[in-house]
């Protein structure tokens, strides 16, 4: 295993890569471990930093690691490669803070236990996945390598071209709600293709925009979506519940009038 990590990790110049990921799963496991403790009222667990009665959320520090991380990567220009990993792991730190309240910064409001909060834990995974994929050595390629043995400037003009269809591939996937196709596409882009062709799933802003409710395209997208995607869904839901816990609290109710006439 030693000589594998060395062979695979280090010696491809992988280290500082490895560290941010297992920093970020790391962190992201502490802090599911601690809200759900906080959520559970266990007394001797700290709880909530609180000061003055301001509840400070954990992004606030997830963009503090964030920048130091970020700015010492491009701002310390050391050959060192224990400095470039302790760097990379405190970035990695501050993402997964960051990223385990992407919902609520999506939202602008406070939606962790809530359904929408399942955004949070499903752009953990898609995070995870992809630094894992490119710490196996995959990169996000174009869908031609092309002009090679062509000049410079015809070179350039054909990456440039394929490049924009990839990322208009990708975009279409992507309003169409496949997240795991445009991710997987990314790296093999016959999944971009596959996914920007096939029918949009239900309720994604493809869908809405483009398929009139009841129409040919609608009527063939849900049957779909119940007879494969719903129990896949469930399934993916029962991991991130296991992992993270159950995103089951009802919504908060906004302020009635008297209430902010009161204040």
């Amino acid at each position: 295993m030693g000589s594998w990590f060395t062979r695979e990790i280090v010696d491809q110049g992988q280290l500082p890569l490895f560290c941010l990921l297992a920093a970020f799963i790391v962190t992201f496991g502490f802090i599911r471990f601690s809200v759900r403790m906080i959520r559970a009222q266990v007394r001797w667990w700290p709880g909530n930093v609180t000061p003055g009665g301001l509840h400070i959320h954990h992004v606030v520090f997830g963009v503090v690691f964030m920048l130091l991380g970020g700015v010492g990567l491009v701002a310390v220009r050391s050959p060192s490669l224990a400095v470039q990993s302790s760097l990379a792991a405190l970035f990695g730190i501050g993402s997964a803070l960051v990223l385990d309240e992407f919902a609520l910064i999506l939202h602008l409001r406070d939606v962790y236990w809530q359904r929408e909060g399942r955004a949070s834990v499903e752009a953990i995974f898609v995070a995870v996945a992809t630094i894992s994929l490119m710490l196996l050595g995959l990169r996000p390629v174009p869908l031609v390598s092309g002009g090679r043995d062509l000049g410079d400037g015809v070179a350039t003009a054909i990456s440039v071209v394929f490049w924009l269809l990839q990322a208009s591939l990708a975009v279409i996937t992507l309003l169409k709600g496949k997240l795991w196709t445009g991710l997987i596409g990314v790296f093999f882009n016959v999944f971009l293709v596959v996914g920007a062709i096939r029918l949009a799933r239900p309720n994604s802003p493809w869908s809405r925009s483009r398929y009139a409710p009841g129409s040919r395209k609608d009527v063939k997208s849900r049957k779909r979506e119940a007879r494969w995607w719903a129990p896949v869904n469930q399934k993916k839901i029962a991991l991130q519940e296991l992992l993270a816990g159950k995103h089951n609290q009802a919504p908060k109710e906004p302020p009635r009038e008297a209430d902010r006439d009161s204040r």
